[in-house]
This record gives C-alpha cells, structure tokens and sequence, in this order.
C-alpha cells in the first residue's frame, strides 16, 4: 500500500489556501478516547495503533506525539519517515508548531475532530507569529482512504432501569436544574457515554464500548437525541417519545445547532415552558436564561465545527454537568459493579487454574505454585502450542459463560516477557509471543456486563522468577497496597493520592509512566472521568467523593525483560474515623476486584506485618467471595493460591 503521506501532502499544496501542516487527531467527532474502525486516521496514517497520540503533518516532516504509555509500541510501529516525540518530555504539539512553522503558516484540521479547548490552545499559540488555524470543510485523510471501513449499523438499545437506577426523567429534571442555576437555557452533549447515560440507551458503535455515534441537545422545554435512525426501531422510538426526546438524524445535528444558537430550536414534544420553570428551584433564573439563550458546552468534549455555529458570547464554557453524577454511582449501579466483578474474578481464577494446568503439561513448567526453570519443552509434538493471542481468546471464554456478559471492556493486553513492557501492548495472532515458562506473563483484561465494567490486570510466573523480578513485584505490590489502604479527607484529589503507589517504587529507584488510577463506568467506557489518581496536572481539577468508582494499577516496566502491574477496582466510601479534624469528614476505598496475587512472586522480607495482614485479609475474602462460582478442582486451587502468609518480621 501506498504511504498516504505522500497523497496527503499533494492534497495539503492543492489546498486554498496552501497548507503549511495538517493535524490529524486520534479523536472522533466526539472526542472519544476509542474510536470505532473507520475513525482510525491517525493510525491508518502513521502505523501507530495506540488509542492515544496526535499526527502532524509538514511538507518535510511526520511527527507523532503520544504518551509514556505508549513510547516503547510508538518506536517499534513509525516508519522511518515519522518522528516520535514524547509528551512530558519533548515540546508540546502547539509549541512545536508555534517555533518550527513559518510566519502567516496555515495549518489544516478537521473542526469536527478536535475540541474547543484543543484549538483555543493552539491558536493562543499561534499569535505571535500571525498563524493560522484553517477548519477543513472535508477530511483529507477520508480522502485519500480508499478502503476506509464502513459506518456500523447497530441498532440501539434501550438499557434497563434494573441495572441503571435512575430514570431518564429524573436525570433530565437534574440536568435542566443545573442549566437554570448557571442561568443557561440549553446544553450541547457531545460525548458518547454521557448521551448514553442520560437517556438510558447502550449501543455497539465501537469496540469494546457499550455506546452509539450520537449527540444529545437539551433545554428547559424539549430534549433531543441524533443518531443514525436507520439504528432506532420502533421500540426506541417509542421508548424516546415516551420520555419527550425527539429523534433526529445524526446529521442534523449541525443545522440544528445553528436555529439552538438564534433560539429558534423546537421540539416536537416539548413540554409547557412556565411547568418547567415552576416545577424547578429558581423560576427567575430560569426566564432570565430563557431570555439571555445562553447554550451550555463542555469544551474538552465540544468539538470546534459545533461551537463555531455558536456566537461567543452565548456560550457557557465548563465541564459537562453529566460528567459527575455519572461517576457518582447510584446504589443500583455500586451493586451491579460488585456483582460484575465477582463473576469477572470468578472467570479470571477459571483462566488462571486452566493456564497453570497447560503450563505444566505442554511446557513442562513447575506450574503457579513451585520455584523452578521450565524445560520450555512441550510433551507432545502434536500440541497447540500457547501464545498470548491463544490464551487471551480462552480468558474472554471463560468471561463470556458468566451472566450479563456482552463483550470486552478494552482489547486484552496478553505479554510475555519483553512484550509486557510494553505498557498498552495489543498483540497480534501472526506476530505474538509464545508463552515462556520462564518468563513473566502479564495480562490486562475486563469485561463489559448489563450490571457493570470490569477491569483487572495480574502478573504471574511459571517458572523460577529471579530475584529481581520478585524485588520488583512486590514493590509494584506494596504501592498498590497503600492506595488501597489509604484514608483521606473529603476534598483530596487523586494527584494526592498518586505518590501513595510510587513511594514503595522511589525507594529503589523505580517508577512508572502512566497514571495509578481511573474511573470506570456502568456497563459504559471502561476510562472514565472526571476524576483520576495520577501525576497529572489535570489530576488536581476534581476531588474525590464518595461512590465513584476509580482503579488502583501502580506498575513496573523494564524495556526488552518484563513488565509488571497490579489492577483492582476500587469504590469510594464514608470512612468511619476516631476523630475528625476540620469537620471535613474522610473518605476510604473498598475493592471490588477478586484474583489472587501470586506469593511466588513477593519476597515476603520486603512485607511488613500490616501489609501481610492485608494480603491475608484480601485472600480469604477472595475465597469466601468467589467459592459458589467454581467446581471443586477450581477451588481447591483457589485455596493454595489464598493460603495464608506466615512472615516472621
């Protein structure tokens, strides 16, 4: 195949004007962070298949931006024409742009593909040298993509009150009191699983997340859903007028943006503007936003072709009032995720019993529970031979025999050895690894449920880990362990908390590239904000609250020999304090997530009592959680691998 470089540079000069770069995104037209097949640009462009990065485009240069996550895949997948610049340590795309593009430089993008906040950045940056931001009118990588896959047609669905717990009529009285006390009439929704939340509606529009291609408009009188209709039956549709939204075609959204902004947007199921006044807090509010039509966006989710139908001094700029009750579970949603993840672990112990089995018969390793080198010879010539493809397709078998499963929440990250160093390795069926019996083995995994998202990552050894390797781990082990034990006051932020997980590491010397923690949604994206446990700045924005959800997976990664990290979900809770200075009131974890840790990995004289205490506690409870989930050969592993730990210390 052609490099699309060379046509999209010749598409750049025939441009009016000439373009001096083009900026191709990872982004879709809602800013989401996984993208579906044929939004791919920027990795069908570059090589680069990561889920996060940005591609610029000059008539003489390719450079990729991508983060610490994804360094070691980024070098291994650019051609020689890209250059890789790492965010965090090389200068960001809008400076680079800003020094390295000449005076008057016009510089090409898709408006639909980048967010307000995005472009207000770079074109802050451009000023000084009077460059240009230029919003293209077609995509050029559309253009030059010949086999660009097709748009899904999936139908909607309509996602039940069991498992949601909260109405979308009570959602949307929530939604219209918070738009009234910012004295704002009206509020463009533009990322997918907030869509999907408020209206109570899952879709299957990209991989892995239960979400469908469409925007959500909502003002004080009427409430509005664009989609492809060709994806609503009559039962949805039924179902949305029911709920007063009208159902419009995915792209009127644009038009209908442009009447939102003259105030001349009407629903056909609208209800009574004075009812709707009258029946929410601050009625004088609420006729002043009438009057004043000032339109709601969240303007990292808000892309640039919407909000520039929009006159500036109509618009509210913040973040979307949905993010936060989203990632306030209701009790409905908290006692789906707990159930989700006991079946989840219980498949998980299924795969672990199952993987040390074939260890041990085709490779002749000592298996999960003894220190010795494997032979890495298999018994018999004729057997399948394992490779990290092989066997994450068996754990999403095991997955997909329990109740309410309906998919995986991210691709599995399946490694061997150098490969899970690679922090978001995607392996490959013609290019993966072989299992090693004498090399660590990591894997990264969850599943979506009806009643929740699962997200877990353990790492094992089935041969001799060396003594390194274990040092390693059970540092990796004991920042994860004083996360999880942590007791905090309301108002903390997960930038706080982050250094919890790193300390144990620090003290070696060691550290990690990528966060500690993210939120995870309900049956919905299995990255969720607003909130997050990172080094981040934009870790401070949001302080933890009780009933979020959020993960706990600090990590290890040493390029070309292995890769180390521990993941469990983790819940927010009330902490029940002897004391309470400020009269703030504190806060704690609960953990959702039920594997074992693998004791062949520790060197238990780095363990200090408590933290033994605590891996005591967590094994017998994963054996009490997870024993009515598996037969009696499955359990009786589960009891080795949960035995006690006797330290003296």
């Amino acid at each position: 195949m052609a490099d699309p470089l060379d046509a999209l540079r010749a598409l750049m000069a025939s441009h009016s004007p000439p373009l001096d770069a083009l900026v191709v995104p990872s982004e879709d037209n809602h800013q989401s962070e996984y993208v579906s097949d044929r939004d791919k640009r920027r990795a069908f462009v570059s090589g680069f298949t990561g889920s996060a990065g940005l591609a610029l485009i000059t008539m003489n240069e390719a450079l990729l931006w991508t983060d610490g996550r994804y360094f070691l895949q980024a070098t291994q997948q650019l051609s020689d024409r890209w250059k890789l610049m790492r965010i965090g340590e090389d200068p960001t795309v809008e400076n680079w742009m800003a020094e390295n593009l000449p005076s008057n430089a016009a510089i090409g993008t898709d408006p639909w593909c980048v967010s307000v906040e995005t472009s207000q950045r770079w074109e802050q940056a451009f000023l000084n040298k009077n460059q240009k931001l230029i919003q293209l009118s077609t995509n050029m990588v559309d253009s030059v993509w010949k086999d660009r896959p097709p748009a899904k047609i999936v139908p909607v669905s309509i996602y039940p009150l069991e498992f949601a717990g909260r109405t979308v009529t009570e959602k949307l009285k929530e939604l219209r009191q918070k738009l009234i006390r910012e004295k704002t009439c009206s509020i463009i929704i533009t990322a997918l699983d907030e869509v999907a939340w408020l209206y109570n509606v899952r879709g299957s529009d990209v991989d892995y997340c239960p979400v469908i291609h469409a925007y959500a408009v909502v003002t004080l009188d009427s409430a509005f859903f664009y989609a492809d209709k060709k994806k609503v039956s009559s039962e949805v549709a039924h179902y949305m007028l029911e709920n007063q939204i009208d159902v419009r075609d995915y792209d009127m959204v644009g038009s209908d943006i442009s009447l939102l902004a003259s105030g001349k947007l009407m629903g056909s199921s609208r209800t009574d503007n004075n009812n709707v006044t009258n029946a929410l807090v601050d009625g004088e509010n609420a006729k002043e936003a009438i009057k004043r039509n000032i339109i709601w966006i969240d303007p990292l989710s808000c892309n640039l072709a919407l909000f520039s139908k929009l006159m500036p001094d109509q618009v509210f700029m913040q973040q979307s009032p949905l993010a936060l009750p989203k990632a306030i579970k209701n009790p409905t949603e908290l006692e789906g995720l707990k159930k989700a993840h006991i079946r989840d672990g219980a498949a998980v112990v299924q795969y672990l019993v199952w993987l040390d089995k074939q260890m041990q018969e085709n490779y002749g390793a000592s298996g999960y529970f003894i220190e010795r080198e494997g032979t890495n010879k298999r018994k018999h010539s004729d057997m399948l031979k394992l490779t990290e493809v092989s066997v994450s397709d068996k754990l999403e078998g095991f997955r997909a025999k329990q109740e309410n499963f309906r998919g995986l929440s991210f691709p599995t990250i399946s490694s061997v050895g150098p490969n899970a160093a690679i922090i978001h390795y995607s392996p490959e069926a013609d290019t993966c690894s072989e299992l090693d019996a004498d090399s660590i083995y990591l894997f990264d995994s969850g599943g979506q449920y009806l009643d929740g998202t699962t997200d877990i990552t353990r790492t094992v050894h089935f041969g001799k880990p060396s003594a390194h390797e274990k040092s390693c781990y059970t540092a990796v082990l004991k920042g994860h362990i004083a996360l999880d034990s942590a007791k905090f006051p309301n108002g903390t932020t997960g930038h706080a908390l982050d250094i919890l997980a790193r300390v144990p590491l620090w003290k070696d010397g060691l550290d990690y590239r990528h966060g500690t923690g993210h939120g995870i949604g309900s049956y919905l994206n299995v990255h969720e904000g607003p909130h997050l446990i990172s080094f981040k700045p934009h870790a401070r924005n949001v302080p933890l609250q009780a009933s979020m959800t959020v993960t706990d997976e600090p990590g290890y990664y040493e390029d070309g020999n292995f890769g180390i990290r521990l993941e469990n979900v983790l819940i927010v809770k009330e902490a029940k304090m002897s004391f309470n200075f400020g009269e703030k009131g504190y806060l704690e974890f609960e953990h959702i997530t039920w594997a074992p840790y693998q004791k062949k990995l520790m060197d238990l004289t780095l363990l200090s009592p408590q933290e033994v205490e605590w891996l005591n506690c967590y094994h017998s409870d994963c054996r009490e959680v997870l024993t009515p989930y598996l037969n009696e050969q499955e359990l009786e592993w589960l009891k080795k691998a949960t035995e006690p730990i006797s330290v003296s210390c």
